[in-house]
């Protein structure tokens, strides 16, 4: 615990024997390819595959029409959010494809299925597709307007979700007697997870056993089992089985169920084949869920002092034209456990409408909830800091949740368990050389350059389910096996795991195997997501580890012929206290399957399962400082330096965990600066659908980043970690922003719309409007 082990996976990935989907071939396979509709709103008038009946390779063509007639459901909205009326949500299940009508650009209309992948290609473009096309609302800011054209028939209006959170009374009493209130508009702009690999999946039937079995590019193979068999078809959860193996990427966008997966196993059922279906890049930009597009207006309230009293919140959540399997919580509750930031503000109040749109749905992306909030708090705070002419830094400082005041509960009920939140931002500043800055700062501008330096403090919550499942298996050639229900896609979840269970056991690191993201193999999981991989499947393992040890303490005192209590467990082994007389771990594992050796009543081996179930979150936290320097001839900007300090509990393995911080910077900084899905208001259309048009962060886009830990260890899970898989771009994107509007603050220039591209920077420069 806390070395730096290298990374176990690493091998396999670096010399191109990692098994990813696209890998997998399975006999006898078939290929699907998708019909997608060119109009964000439309009536689906007929469907003519004439052209394609006979021709060469071609298995099948089908569409709703023939998934109805096989009795297949629909992928529902398995969270529901309480509106401020006090009414639930009740959002319309997501469709496996559309019959009678279109609501975004993507959606499936029909499937061919070939011999081929150029066969089913072929034939999908000879489809003939009727439509009338219809107005389309694609535009957020209009969505709400009272002629907008409705995504759904039972929300005219098209809100999905009223929700509000907080205490509203409070807010405008404290703001009613302020000293000084900051306003701010923000607009969180529209992304694409863009993973290396696109999703996939590989569809199989079993007509003996009746069974289906689904490989897919998913995180979370519980959930997307039991949707598939409770929702889509309606048959026993044990008879669908979904693997997962490598995966280049999900950040979040490959966590939940969608259409293709059922579409996929029900092509191979109704074809007696297994099928299989690989997303082209510019399929994902219309099929892949969305994220953050969210427009804000936000204030905050000051006394005298200059201490926060209040804070509210006013915002727009663009949900796209369905609303995701857990969406409802994302924008809503999520968003409001990082609202107040790491600030002592005693009253808040949150207001979000969840629209729909007809564009591709927007779902989870790293950070998802959580960045939101915390780029609304923390451009705030600069703002609010340069009104009051006060140093961004000092005015923080003032306004902090003090570590003797932990635990904290917010205005939203949320509690903090444990922090150093004025130590992280000291020792940012100090690893930063913020004292140098105005010294820098005169070297840039005698090159032309302006040069502004950036901080954002953030907290950040694991959320997700509350329940994980752990297995530990001791097999007879000596080795161990850990299954665990998350599931790593680049985490590095197989090294760390390996680390606690070796430290907790005493079993050698390299002795241990690990299984995941198999349902026939792994009982229970609640999946990846929400940064919690490691304190809940890492939690399960801690439980069941303890239970080995237990039941292993029974064994080896009778092999020993002592008392269970005159055994101390040292290092692997089973001590008998205060002499030299030992047993190791493994040899009482052997023994534990001998029923001569087994004490009464004990189990068959040592091998163990355990849940646990989280009572609360962690709550990562820390402090991002970044510098910029920008061209003002071009609007161009460089990060010139980065540094972060983060509180993650008890690191386990700390490269690990420095690689997170790395990859959630970059994706921070591509929302800040590159990255914008750009959707045409009138047509629905995705303008920037491609690479050549969405721009991704690069390797030299970054500088080399500072990183470091201030280990506060976690009080509400056993092993003491906070989840590290998103704090990197919770807190990057403002730090980014805060960097460049301080960099063009002598022009007065206090806001500017994500992402500073070299463009929207020139024009605010220049007065062209950003």
């Amino acid at each position: 615990m806390g070395e730096p082990v290298l990374r176990v996976e690493d091998a396999r990935f670096l010399t191109g024997q990692a098994l990813f989907l696209d890998d997998r071939r399975v006999e006898g396979q078939a290929y699907a390819q998708f019909v997608r509709s060119p109009h964000a709103h439309a009536e689906i008038n007929s469907i003519d595959a004439a052209g394609v009946a006979g021709s060469p390779g071609v298995l099948g063509v089908m569409t709703a029409t023939d998934l109805e007639g096989d009795g297949l459901g629909a992928i529902p909205c398995s969270l529901r959010a309480r509106n401020r009326d006090g009414s639930w949500s009740d959002p319309p299940p997501r469709p496996l494809m559309a019959r009678d009508r279109v609501r975004h650009v993507g959606q499936v209309v029909a499937l061919v299925v070939a011999e081929t992948l150029e066969q089913a290609e072929d034939a999908a473009e000879r489809i003939v597709v009727s439509y009338e096309p219809l107005p389309a609302n694609a535009d957020l800011t209009c969505a709400l307007t009272a002629d907008a054209p409705s995504v759904w028939d039972g929300a005219a209006d098209n809100v999905c979700i009223d929700w509000e959170g907080g205490d509203r009374r409070a807010v405008d009493r404290a703001f009613a007697s302020a000293a000084h209130v900051t306003t701010l508009d923000l607009v969180n702009n529209r992304l694409t997870a863009a993973p290396l690999e696109p999703r996939g999946a590989i569809g199989e039937y079993d007509s003996v056993s009746d069974r289906l079995t689904l490989h897919a590019t998913a995180q979370y193979v519980h959930l997307l089992q039991q949707q598939l068999a409770e929702w889509v078809f309606r048959i026993p959860v044990e008879r669908i089985r979904v693997i997962a193996t490598d995966m280049g990427g999900g950040f979040g966008m490959k966590n939940f169920p969608y259409p293709e997966y059922g579409l996929v196993l029900w092509a191979a059922r109704r074809l007696g084949r297994p099928v299989r279906w690989t997303e082209s890049r510019s399929e994902a930009f219309l099929a892949d869920d969305q994220a953050r597009d969210q427009v804000t207006s936000a204030a905050l309230a000051f006394g005298p002092d200059h201490r926060a009293v209040a804070l509210r919140v006013e915002t727009i959540a663009n949900f796209g034209a369905f609303a995701g399997s857990r969406m409802p919580s994302l924008p809503t509750t999520e968003n409001a456990a990082s609202a107040v930031g790491v600030y002592a503000i005693p009253a808040a109040v949150s207001s979000v409408k969840c629209v729909y749109t007809h564009t591709v749905p927007i779902g989870s992306y790293r950070g998802v909830g959580r960045s939101e909030a915390v780029y609304v708090i923390e451009r705030l705070m600069d703002k609010a800091a340069g009104e009051l002419g006060l140093e961004p830094a000092d005015l923080r400082r003032r306004n902090m949740i003090s570590a003797a005041a932990m635990p904290y509960t917010t205005p939203f009920e949320w509690t903090f368990d444990s922090g150093d939140f004025a130590g992280n931002l000291d020792a940012s500043l100090a690893a930063a050389d913020a004292a140098g800055f105005d010294r820098r700062r005169m070297v840039s501008e005698s090159r032309g350059r302006l040069r502004g330096l950036g901080i954002a403090c953030y907290i950040d919550n694991s959320s997700g389910p509350g329940e994980e499942g752990a297995d530990i298996r001791f097999e007879k050639d000596g080795s161990v096996t850990i299954l665990v229900g998350t599931f790593s896609n680049g985490q590095g979840l197989e090294t760390t795991f390996r680390q606690l269970v070796s430290d907790r056991l005493g079993v050698a690191f390299d002795r241990i195997e690990f299984v995941q993201g198999d349902t026939d193999q792994v009982a229970v999981g609640g999946g990846h997501g929400g940064s919690r991989s490691t304190e809940m499947g890492g939690s399960a393992l801690h439980h069941a580890a303890d239970r080995v040890i237990e039941k292993g303490r029974r064994v080896a005192a009778r092999a020993l012929e002592v008392a269970d209590g005159d055994l101390e467990f040292v290092h692997g082994r089973f001590v008998v206290a205060g002499t030299d007389r030992y047993l190791g771990l493994l040899e009482v594992a052997a023994l534990a399957r001998d029923p001569a050796q087994r004490p009464k009543g004990l189990d068959e081996s040592l091998d163990t399962h355990r849940r646990y179930v989280r009572r609360d979150a962690s709550w990562p936290n820390g402090c991002h400082v970044c510098e910029v320097e920008v061209d003002p001839e071009t609007g161009f900007v460089e990060i010139v330096r980065y540094t972060v300090v983060d509180d993650f509990g008890i690191v386990i393995n700390p490269m690990i965990v420095e690689g997170m911080v790395h990859g959630g910077v970059a994706q921070g900084v591509g929302q800040a600066l590159h990255e914008d899905l750009v959707i045409d208001r009138t047509s629905g259309q995705v303008t920037s659908g491609s690479f050549m048009d969405y721009a991704l962060p690069k390797a030299d886009d970054l500088c080399g980043l500072d990183v470091a830990f201030n280990e506060i260890p976690c009080r509400t899970n056993p092993i003491g970690v906070k989840g590290c898989g998103e704090a990197g771009t919770v807190g990057a994107h403002p730090a980014a922003m805060n960097a460049v509007i301080a960099a063009l603050s002598r022009y007065g220039i206090d806001r500017l719309d994500c992402p500073a591209t070299p463009q929207r920077v020139w024009r605010a420069i220049h007065g062209r409007g950003a």
